[in-house]
């Protein structure tokens, strides 16, 4: 790992970060309780356990019966925090994830560790690259993939402040400092812009902020002038990326992240009415020309004139693609995108 991040210090992997701020959150919230499904060691929630023992369960290797254990806890008033790889929280809970913290918006906190193809020795049913695609895809959730220790250190505590499901991925390997210091600013769904310029944009999360930080750099003369931001956010919710890439003068937009980006076969996609260029790019990623229709569903939150705006820019981008606007009357997402 040391050799992939030349020029930048390597902290601890930010599961390690994941549980050391547990534990000092739970010295301060009396409310926190924690979850793990016969993994605490790995994904470091022990740490909370071996110092709170009367709020930490074991629930053994029953990722959905811990989800739905860890509903019937934030009903009852608990802020509780869920632990797993991320291959078995997310796919093997996503029915319990919907059905009992989704649909009834509940307090739930939820880690996936190992996120990612980053364990790469762990072999294939051990990696996830599912997970963010499936978070992202529950409604009122929060998706974070924070970049380092620090980051991940804030977005503990945000989690935590946060009222309703979040869903956080953890990372196994030793982690690049992006930060020098937790930042004071973190927030949920906010840009940071790391480097200007306007000869291209990156937009990274998790490990991949470090790699986009470097991604140019056997090229001086082009260092100046490219511009990198990390968004720790994954679903697309962030409005200040999109407001930056509506006001940049840049060439190029690049989207780095660690997952699928699957926006096929009518997969629902949440997306605010001011990110039609973030949509657009998805639908690039995603082989939209591969498709003959797509149909945007528009929800309760947006305007028909945004709407108007969004299928303008799709079919602007896609001459070929036949665009349509339908009322979907959906309470939580602004649209739902289907291709077909």
């Amino acid at each position: 790992m040391k050799g992939l991040y030349p020029g930048l210090t390597l902290g601890k992997p930010t599961r390690d970060a994941y549980g050391e701020a547990l534990r000092e959150l739970g010295r301060e919230h009396p409310d926190i309780v924690v979850l793990d499904a016969d993994l605490a060691k790995s994904t470091r929630s022990a740490l909370f356990g071996e110092e709170f023992p009367d709020r930490f369960f074991n629930v053994g290797i029953q990722e959905a019966n811990m989800v739905g254990i860890a509903g019937g806890l934030a009903a009852c008033g608990k802020v509780p925090f869920i632990s797993s790889f991320a291959c078995f929280v997310l796919l093997k809970g996503f029915d319990q994830l919907r059905m009992a913290v989704a649909y009834p918006r509940l307090n739930v906190k939820i880690a996936g560790s190992h996120g990612g193809i980053s364990p790469g020795e762990d072999g294939v049913s051990q990696q996830s690259v599912e997970d963010i695609a499936l978070a992202c895809s529950l409604p009122g959730f929060v998706v974070c993939v924070p970049c380092d220790e620090f980051q991940m250190r804030a977005a503990v505590r945000a989690a935590y402040h946060h009222r309703g499901p979040v869903y956080l991925r953890l990372g196994r390997p030793k982690a690049p400092r992006v930060y020098d210091a937790e930042p004071a600013d973190f927030a949920f769904g906010r840009a940071t812009r790391l480097r200007d310029g306007t000869d291209a944009t990156i937009i990274a999360n998790g490990l991949l902020v470090a790699a986009a930080l470097l991604a140019f750099r056997p090229h001086g003369e082009l260092e100046a002038n490219l511009r990198r931001m990390r968004s720790a956010a994954a679903g697309p919710a962030c409005v200040e990326v999109c407001r930056a890439l509506r006001t940049a003068e840049v060439d190029g937009l690049a989207v780095v992240e660690g997952h699928w980006l699957a926006l096929l076969d009518g997969k629902p996609v949440a997306c605010h009415p001011e990110l039609d260029v973030a949509v657009v790019a998805a639908l690039a990623t995603a082989g939209a020309h591969q498709r003959e229709v797509a149909t945007v569903y528009q929800g309760k939150d947006a305007t028909p004139a945004e709407t108007d705006a969004l299928v303008a820019a799709i079919a602007e981008r896609y001459p070929n693609l036949d665009v349509e606007a339908l009322p979907g009357g959906q309470p939580h997402y602004p649209y739902i995108i289907g291709l077909e």
